[in-house]
């Protein structure tokens, strides 16, 4: 799988720019690194602004939340997805302050039916899997989407996988069928949203126990001990944390043989929503489609999506950092130094959606602020030192040639430069 690189004549120009604009080099510190990196993937200077942000949050259960890991019991996952649907999440209030709309899907919820409930449900929800917040309008050239672009017909066989996701600790997660269909799921929605005009996604999930799997990953791939990844997820007690080491212990016993392979050991020790969401992170990267990663579920399906299409981490960018060691020790690997650090831990990307604002920041100060010609404002070789011979002595103790004495400027926007 070709991943295609970063447009460096736009990142070049993006640098250029930054140091022509009314202030000093580096004044705004990370904004100017974004800036730059969403000029390198819009393939274009000045960027232009996000027109269609989406939160896409892949929802699944796993069979390893039955035996005690959260604090919380499974029947929640279905439950929050709904309130997810009625616009009530935190996700769906975040989403809100940056215009984003929100798109749930079932990939593996412990149901009977998928869930959030149909078209004509409370709150937003235009159709069975989606919600659309307030204040977006639909890309150029489509109508408005009742379902993020997407048709929501017969989606339990276009998006569904299975009811729950097998109990890694003594099975597999997924049939090898299972999660080559996950996977695939996870680039078809890539592929719906950006057809529909999405320039900037934002992947969320939902799954009581998903933490599990998710350090379970990150210490296989990164041949770490389950004590270094396991964390307190939704909050758990001390004996709580102990089963879920050993949970985490008994899995990589079983996926340590796929290693080397990230797509086997989703099947083995991941679920259905992990690979979903490795497949939507390997083809945002092939629609060229910038992606702010959350929390630690979404980054242990981030590290086994590098580890697939290596380069893909190019097309992403560390919205925060959570609590969870696991996040932390993926962060490192990939070489991300996370926007923002809050103490956050609930995921469902809210921590990301948090972090759109500085990327609204970064591309509205490059593209709207004004170059020193632009505003007749002296840039900072105006005042240089010069640079020819030292002045003689006399120069230096006498007074000027037209009898004024030399006054530093005080250019305003400069100060301290």
């Amino acid at each position: 799988m070709r991943i295609p690189a970063l447009d460096a004549d736009a990142m070049a120009a993006a640098r250029q720019r930054q140091a022509m604009l009314t202030k000093p080099p580096g004044a705004l510190g990370r904004l100017e690194e974004i800036s730059v990196w969403l000029a390198g993937v819009q393939g274009v200077c000045p960027p232009r602004p996000f027109r269609r942000i989406r939160a896409v949050i892949i929802a699944g259960d796993h069979g390893i939340a039955r035996t005690g890991v959260s604090a919380f019991p499974p029947e929640v996952t279905a439950q929050m997805v709904a309130n997810f649907a009625a616009g009530g999440a935190a996700v769906n209030v975040l989403a809100r302050t940056v215009g984003a709309s929100v798109r749930v899907v079932d990939v593996s919820v412990d149901s009977d039916e998928p869930v959030p409930p149909p078209a004509g449900a409370a709150g937003d929800t235009a159709a069975a899997g989606d919600t659309a917040a307030a204040g977006t309008e639909p890309a150029a050239g489509t109508s408005a989407p009742a379902a993020g672009g997407v048709d929501a017909v017969n989606v339990t066989s276009r998006y569904r996988v299975r009811r729950g996701s097998g109990r890694i600790d003594v099975e597999d997660a997924l049939t090898a069928e299972e999660a080559a269909r996950a996977f695939d799921i996870g680039r078809t929605i890539v592929d719906e949203e950006v057809d529909a005009g999405a320039d900037l996604l934002v992947p969320g999930e939902m799954g009581i126990g998903n933490t599990t799997p998710s350090a379970a990953i990150v210490a296989t791939l990164l041949d770490r001990e389950p004590i270094e990844t396991v964390g307190r997820g939704t909050g758990i007690d001390d004996t709580r944390w102990m089963l879920k080491t050993a949970a985490i212990r008994d899995a990589m016993r079983r996926g340590r043989p796929y290693a080397a392979d990230p797509l086997a050991l989703l099947r083995v020790i991941g679920g259905a929503d992990l690979a979903a969401l490795a497949g939507l992170l390997v083809q945002a990267a092939v629609r060229r489609t910038p992606v702010v990663l959350d929390g630690v579920v979404v980054c242990a399906a981030a590290l086994a999506a590098e580890a697939y299409a290596p380069g893909s981490k190019t097309w992403w960018i560390a919205g925060t950092r959570s609590t969870e060691p696991a996040q932390k020790l993926t962060l490192t690997s990939l070489g991300f130094d996370p926007l923002l650090d809050l103490g956050l831990r609930l995921g469902e990307g809210t921590g990301a959606l948090l972090a759109v604002h500085l990327l609204v920041a970064a591309q509205a100060t490059l593209a709207e602020m004004a170059t020193f010609d632009q505003a007749g404002v002296s840039d900072k070789t105006a005042g240089a030192a010069p640079t020819g011979p030292p002045p003689s002595d006399a120069a230096l103790s006498g007074p000027a040639s037209n009898g004024t004495a030399a006054v530093p400027s005080d250019t305003p926007g400069t100060a301290g430069a």
